[in-house]
């Protein structure tokens, strides 16, 4: 038993690190869209274009990547993830270069179905490599470090792509020829650089992840009540089960609410009347919002081994709904 208890603590180690690059990604979107915002002189609707095509990938995707999870396995799956992930970072270097945001948008679903496989392979992973009793807690853990990527993700966005200051469309029509390809071509190099290392870092992890002996769990497999994995299966539809169809819809709503809080984040802190920072500088203070997120999970993760979990989203729901009501 200590054996596998050691295999499954490798095996989630290394699977921390998923939760970790994919919260990165997720959060620079909140540095591209005032960017993006910017270079093409996008109206908030028209910004925010970036975030729809990004998690329409989760709502379009899930299904597929779910049968190709339950056909393939869970390590098949994240290898896969993972290079569908890498080439969409690919997709920003021609985005930029051709100054195309219909293109920066095919990207940006790319990216997020890469993602999206990712997490439809990882999250139950984590879930069976354990003891069923601390699964949730357990998962809390791993979401944790996906926290501190979307923590680090800001900050390393606004040293990289908010280091230029954009110009405004008056400022832009005034330059000759050769300063404005010069603009444009420094513009491009701000998205293209990063998101090519973030492309090699995939598919690295890509082959990590092929020559690693992970623990091997059928993705229909659920752990049975000795922390074993048993051979039996669900068969019923997910729609059958009444508490998993409402934790989906406090899902949406909570994602919709903190997605929608740090993507305009950095246009909100650079208002005049409100702090009216330079975008590097209110990129990076989008830091600490995540931050905030990355700290409560790593409560959570405690508080929940003590603390049932239909009870501790009773009180944090309770909680947010109250501070959302006090700004009313």
């Amino acid at each position: 038993m200590a054996d596998q208890q050691n295999k499954y603590t490798g095996a989630l180690a290394v699977l921390t690190s998923l939760f970790f690059i994919w919260g990165f990604l997720t959060s620079l979107n909140d540095i591209l869209i005032p960017h993006l915002k910017a270079v093409f002189t996008l109206n908030y609707t028209q910004a925010m274009l970036v975030q729809f095509c990004f998690f329409a990938a989760y709502f379009v995707m899930s299904v597929p990547c779910g049968y190709l999870v339950d056909r393939v396995g869970y390590k098949p799956g994240i290898i896969v993830g993972l290079a569908v992930a890498g080439g969409g970072c690919l997709l920003f270097y021609p985005a930029a270069g051709l100054h195309s945001y219909p293109l920066f948008l095919t990207a940006f679903f790319v990216l997020a179905s890469g993602i999206t496989l990712l997490q439809v392979a990882a999250n139950p992973y984590v879930t069976v490599l354990g003891n069923p009793d601390t699964a949730s807690s357990r998962l809390t853990m791993t979401q944790a470090f996906n926290s501190l990527g979307t923590t680090l993700g800001p900050y390393f966005g606004s040293l990289l792509i908010l280091a230029t200051a954009v110009k405004t469309a008056d400022q832009i029509a005034g330059l000759e020829p050769e300063q404005l390809s010069v603009y444009q071509a420094a513009e491009a190099a701000a998205v293209q650089q990063p998101y090519l290392w973030l492309a090699a870092v995939l598919f690295g992890l890509a082959a990590v992840f092929s020559l690693l002996k992970l623990p091997s769990v059928s993705a229909t497999a659920p752990a049975s009540a000795q922390g074993d994995i048993a051979a039996t299966r669900v068969e019923q539809s997910a729609w059958h089960f009444p508490l998993l169809v409402l934790g989906a819809l406090a899902i949406f709503v909570y994602v919709g609410g903190e997605v929608a809080i740090g993507s305009f984040l950095v246009n909100f802190l650079g208002q005049a009347h409100i702090a009216g920072l330079a975008e590097q500088e209110a990129g990076k203070l989008v830091s600490f919002y995540w931050g905030g997120a990355m700290v409560g999970r790593f409560l959570g993760a405690v508080a929940m081994r003590k603390v049932h979990p239909g009870k501790a989203l009773i009180f944090n729901a309770l909680c947010a709904a109250g501070l959302v009501a006090s700004r009313c």
